[in-house]
């Protein structure tokens, strides 16, 4: 009776939507204050404010020492990133290492301990016809010149991250439909541990106002408004979690800020392509429409969300408020997810230390895309969890909070130093005996 009485409301207000010609359930700006509940309420630009909780201990009145790695004697987690991206105009991409990664001692990584020292990856299909030459007709094959080569040649110094630690941040970043109520199990985890954590909700998600305007939920839009989340909250080490469309945004920022941002997180984020919007995707539909199915929207992001679909996965679904945003909003964040630039180039350019997590009931994101981006990243570990799916954080939390945690205190083991070995000592010359000398 409740399911039929909701299906009812919702075509009912998209009825009337369409008639009145005004989107549902409108969000009103809200005043960049403090609450008493815990959640700050950020002013981003005039008139966009963003709901964000942030936790953690309390402030330690005298300074804490100076963590080891300030000591430029001290080389544990000392890594040399040398990696040279060649990219050809058929498309193809071929990404040397040329230095030695770190042993991938993390539990839960798939795959050999170092990276391949070559990957050679076709991005596209070569526009225009095969230009090689004819092999019977005896003619030598020119070889193509490469439309550009980017070389990586740096040094990251990456540390175990503990609770407690003064210059040390989490940020949690929620994908579309979400909010931050997602991420309830680990923020209350990582507080407890001493972490200072972070986790703004989306433009149009959760608490955050929702201007009713197309353009405010482009990709380029959303990802500004994580970067000014970013950078007022960012101390010396950052770390960035996100799920499905918030692993871009921290790509994003990996991307922008490298010397600030020391791991990333990713939860079934998918393959490192361009984000590009489907054409032929039901969200494409008028906004009235999508109110009137959007019951409809809603069981079937349950049944793909969730690898079980019983009393306990719709209240996580309630309390997550997953998928409870204006069929205004949502079509706009679908339509809006145009990035041309994050490419399996841009994905390969990055040199933070990244742990992938997926899901294996997720039916949104295919396991061959984690995999896949694990390929591309240089310093990447594949975890996948076999009882999860698209919504792992809710249906696995204590699983997911391991793995999380076991990232944050990994740090690669230092290079073992080469054993010399001991000169020969040097004997003396004993004269040779004079002729008729006894020896």
């Amino acid at each position: 009776m409740t399911s039929e009485h909701t299906m009812l409301t919702g075509v009912t207000d998209g009825f009337f939507c369409c008639l009145l010609g005004t989107p549902p359930n409108a969000v009103r700006p809200l005043e960049s204050v403090e609450s008493s509940d815990g959640y700050t309420f950020v002013e981003v630009k005039p008139g966009r404010v963003l709901r964000v909780k942030h936790a953690g201990p309390a402030p330690i009145p005298t300074p804490p020492p100076p963590p080891p790695e300030d000591d430029p004697g001290v080389k544990t987690g000392l890594v040399r990133c040398q990696r040279r991206i060649t990219v050809y105009r058929n498309g193809r991409l071929v990404v040397e290492n040329l230095g030695r990664a770190p042993r991938a001692d993390l539990q839960g990584r798939s795959g050999s301990g170092d990276p391949p020292a070559a990957l050679e990856v076709e991005l596209a299909e070569p526009s225009g016809g095969d230009t090689r030459a004819n092999p019977g007709s005896g003619r030598r094959r020119r070889p193509r010149r490469p439309k550009r080569t980017i070389h990586i040649d740096c040094e990251q110094r990456i540390t175990s991250c503990k609770g407690a630690q003064a210059d040390v941040v989490l940020f949690f970043i929620h994908g579309v439909g979400g909010s931050l109520a997602i991420w309830k199990e680990q923020l209350d985890f990582f507080v407890r541990l001493g972490y200072e954590v972070v986790a703004p909700d989306l433009a149009g998600h959760g608490a955050s106002s929702a201007p009713q305007v197309a353009a405010a939920y482009t990709f380029y839009a959303l990802a500004e408004d994580m970067r000014a989340i970013f950078t007022r909250y960012a101390k010396k080490r950052n770390v960035l979690i996100g799920h499905s469309y918030g692993v871009s945004f921290c790509t994003f920022l990996a991307h922008e800020y490298p010397d600030l941002v020391h791991k990333v997180i990713m939860i079934n984020g998918g393959g490192p392509t361009a984000l590009e919007p489907s054409l032929c995707s039901i969200f494409n539909m008028p906004t009235c429409v999508l109110h009137c199915l959007s019951p409809c929207l809603a069981w079937s992001f349950l049944k793909a969300g969730f690898a079980r679909q019983g009393a306990k996965e719709k209240q996580l679904l309630k309390e997550g408020n997953a998928f409870n945003v204006s069929s205004f909003v949502l079509r706009a964040m679908m339509s809006g997810q145009y990035w041309p630039e994050g490419d399996e180039v841009y994905h390969a350019e990055l040199t933070v230390p990244v742990l992938l997590v997926h899901g294996m009931h997720d039916k949104f994101v295919p396991v061959e895309e984690d995999q896949r981006m694990a390929e591309i990243l240089l310093l990447a570990f594949l975890k996948l969890i076999e009882e999860g799916s698209h919504m792992v954080m809710l249906e696995c939390p204590e699983t997911v909070n391991t793995l999380l945690h076991e990232f944050l205190l990994w740090e690669p083991e230092p290079e073992a130093e080469p054993k010399l070995e001991p000169k020969p000592k040097p004997q003396l010359l004993q004269p040779e005996p004079a002729p008729g000398e006894e020896k």
